[in-house]
């Protein structure tokens, strides 16, 4: 949840075709009645993207491929991932399993590219491989199945073939069962109001919702069903499914066996008031063939990702002791197999822990953690002491330099896998080994388009806030064959999150940007997650305030280095980042031009008109809108309207629920009202990550390159 407003779980994952979305745009600044019009097929000569080897284009985001959910086998000696792509025609990510040995050979597919497969999960001695499918390009539709792959023989088996997908695919330590976590749709009320029947062949509209719930709806999943998610088990020899949960609750977090077979560890929120207590989840046990559930945590706040040890004797899990502050570190715990004994484990490491894994003596567990911009695997022992077995893990968040990767490990070996990312690419496979030394890359698979393409180059920069002198992380990517004697145009780029961190890793969104001639200038500011609990908290109950000083400190730090145009300075933003775009627009007339991209501009009405209702009163403002009105408003981008001089252009998904597009709207009719230059963008069937489809990332790219050049950067490159 620390990154509420950046992802489709925070602040923070639809039309065919990759030209077609560019006509939405509503374009009325300076009387133009006509969308921004942007360069076709015409000649690029002249441009600062032209001369010499070919640079990323709009088009090239749809040949880009990565690695996800490395799952190492049981022997450590293969690894199975999710191989993944955007097809051109239908406009969506497609998914398939392929296998690598640990050695790099042997590469191939174990699913037909025509089926959309995901989750592969190895049974415990190796012989077979669980997934799951579903229908391809039917985004509405939640059907999906559970096979199985015998190794040997090549043969497939189908399990089970479901209404509503499965999650947390869990196999049980004889290899006999699977486990698994799917919603169940509730029993249809009675109605609320009796209509009278239309006429046959009447058409009446669409049918009438009634909403009871504080949560009613979600960013990336719509209007939420009524129904609950439970937990399964299923035998792996086939047969119907068993029920295990039950009730008016949600379970399905960090599912896990015990090591005899007989019961699964999950975390849930089970409490009556759950919708009001957004963070507050509890370890909880459940015999494998159904019963009651008993509860092994109870204090107030997040307890999750359980993991038993090996003998049965212990629980690790992560979480943290409720303070109801915006940022609150999450650290590793243990305590014995009936939840007494609780003791932290991290108490000296001063960042979020997660995804624990027990070794396979049960003395210690991987984990995985960011730390300053870089994600890492480590190895931490039940005294706390940490050892660093990896780093540059990440490569899964194609649009920007966030977080997020993903590992498995073979316990009997000490080896494990993961997804390795750079600069230069996103996720490809890798393994590493526990007793240390070089991690191996495994996998190049965007080898054939980055060979023939120049990419930006990027550094990482440090510089005092003149706030407070506090030191401030950044990187700066420049454009392909950069010239230090030449003056470029720098774009400020921002994260969302707020509490998230970017990191030198692989971004389309900037490598674009650089490819059109900007020096791209992207920070972890005050809040900025992996910089440990203090640094992250700088920001409570004051988002945003003075990460606009270490933002505008970063600027002139690059503009000193004498390479930037400073009278050629844009900045761009999404999500938390645009909510920091509206607020330095509203702050100073810097900057030739803006984009603000799903933005919060009213805290206010955001947070009674967003997914997150509980927990934005929480734990960002501390009480009710009307209680606290001041806080609210001073804090508020619109507040500032009144002093934006800056040509803006905002950005909206039509069907974002994080950041509901009534925010943006806000801001353009501010604007348009006082005669500031302004344009609004709205994407159709977009939720708040409007760069979810590949066309919708072009988009959003192609859209603010054509605003910039509008106010004097450099001239947008033909798709």
């Amino acid at each position: 949840m620390r990154n509420a407003l950046r992802s489709s779980a925070g602040f923070s994952r639809a039309v065919a075709g990759s030209i077609s979305l560019l006509a939405v745009a509503t374009c009325l600044a300076a009387g133009l009645a006509s969308p921004i019009r942007l360069q076709a097929a015409e000649s690029e000569s002249g441009s600062a993207a032209d001369a010499g080897p070919a640079r990323f284009r709009l088009q090239n985001v749809f040949d880009l491929e990565w690695a996800a959910d490395p799952r190492i086998s049981p022997d450590g000696e293969r690894v199975v991932f999710v191989r993944s792509g955007f097809d051109r025609m239908t406009d969506e990510t497609r998914h398939s399993l392929w296998i690598v040995g640990v050695d790099g050979s042997g590469l191939r597919p174990l699913t037909d590219p025509e089926v959309d497969a995901s989750s592969p999960r190895w049974s415990p001695d190796g012989g077979r491989l669980a997934y799951v499918t579903r229908a391809p390009g039917k985004p509405d539709d939640h059907r999906a199945e559970i096979r199985v792959l015998y190794l040997d023989s090549g043969t497939t088996a189908l399990l089970a073939s479901l209404e509503h997908g499965p999650s947390e695919l869990a196999w049980s330590p004889d290899g006999s069962f699977l486990a698994y976590a799917s919603f169940v749709p509730d029993a249809p009320e009675p109605p609320l109001a009796r209509m009278p029947k239309p006429p046959e062949g009447a058409d009446w509209g669409p049918e009438i919702k009634v909403i009871d719930r504080l949560v009613y709806r979600f960013n990336g999943r719509g209007y939420l069903p009524r129904g609950r998610t439970h937990l399964f088990v299923l035998p792996a020899e086939g047969g119907a499914p068993h029920q295990v949960t039950e009730g008016d609750v949600d379970d399905g977090g960090s599912l896990a066996w015990t090591p005899d077979g007989k019961s699964l560890i999950f975390s849930a929120n089970r409490h009556e008031d759950a919708p009001y207590r957004p963070l507050d989840t509890e370890v909880y046990e459940v015999p494998a063939a159904g019963g009651a559930v008993r509860a092994l945590t109870e204090r107030d706040g997040p307890d999750r990702d359980a993991v038993v040890s090996p003998d049965g004797r212990w629980i690790a899990y992560t979480g943290f002791d409720d303070r109801h502050q915006g940022y609150q570190v999450t650290r590793l715990y243990v305590m014995h197999r009936d939840g007494s004994g609780s003791r932290l484990v991290t108490a000296d490491l001063d960042r979020d822990v997660r995804n624990p894994r027990w070794d396979a003596a049960g003395r210690g567990l991987f984990v995985q953690y960011d730390d300053e911009g870089t994600t890492r695997i480590g190895h931490v022992d039940l005294d706390g002491r940490l050892r660093v077995l990896a780093s540059d893990v990440g490569g899964l968040d194609l649009g920007r330099p966030y977080s997020g990767g993903e590992y498995s490990v073979a316990p009997a070996v000490g080896r494990f896998a993961f997804t390795l990312t750079a600069p230069d690419h996103p996720a490809d496979l890798a393994v590493g080994e526990s007793g240390g030394g070089e991690s191996r890359r495994l996998t190049n698979l965007n080898r054939g388009l980055f060979d023939h393409l120049a990419l930006g180059t990027l550094e990482e920069i440090h510089f005092p806030s003149s706030f407070d002198q506090r030191r401030i992380e950044g990187w700066v990517l420049r454009p392909p064959r950069f010239d230090p004697a030449a003056k470029y145009p720098l774009l400020l780029e921002i994260h969302g999150g707020p509490f998230a961190n970017y990191g030198p890793r692989f971004s389309a969104e900037d490598q674009l940007y650089a490819a059109a001639g900007y020096v791209v200038l992207y920070v972890n500011p005050r809040g900025s997650t992996s910089y440990g609990e203090a640094f992250g908290n700088l920001i409570h109950h004051d988002y945003p305030d003075h990460d606009f000083d270490d933002l505008m400190s970063g600027v002139d730090a690059v503009v000193e280095r004498g390479f930037v145009d400073p009278g050629r300075l844009y900045v761009t933003g999404g999500s938390g980042g645009g909510v920091l775009t509206a607020w330095i627009v509203g702050h100073t007339a810097r900057f030739r031009a803006a984009a603000v991209a799903k933005p919060v501009i009213n805290w206010y009405s955001w947070v009674l008109t967003s997914d997150l209702p509980s927990f934005g009163v929480t734990y960002w403002f501390g009480g009710l809108p009307w209680e606290h009105l001041e806080s609210y408003m001073k804090r508020s981008p619109i507040s500032y309207a009144g002093q934006v001089e800056t040509p803006t252009l905002v950005m909206t998904g039509e069907e974002d629920y994080r950041t509901p597009s009534s925010d943006a709207e806000q801001f353009y009719e501010a604007l348009k009202l006082r005669k500031v230059p302004s344009v609004m963008v709205r994407i159709p069937d977009a939720n708040h990550e409007i760069a979810e489809k590949p066309s919708n990332m072009m988009a959003k790219v192609a859209y603010i390159l054509g605003w910039f050049e509008r106010y004097g950067g450099e001239k947008a490159p033909a798709p």
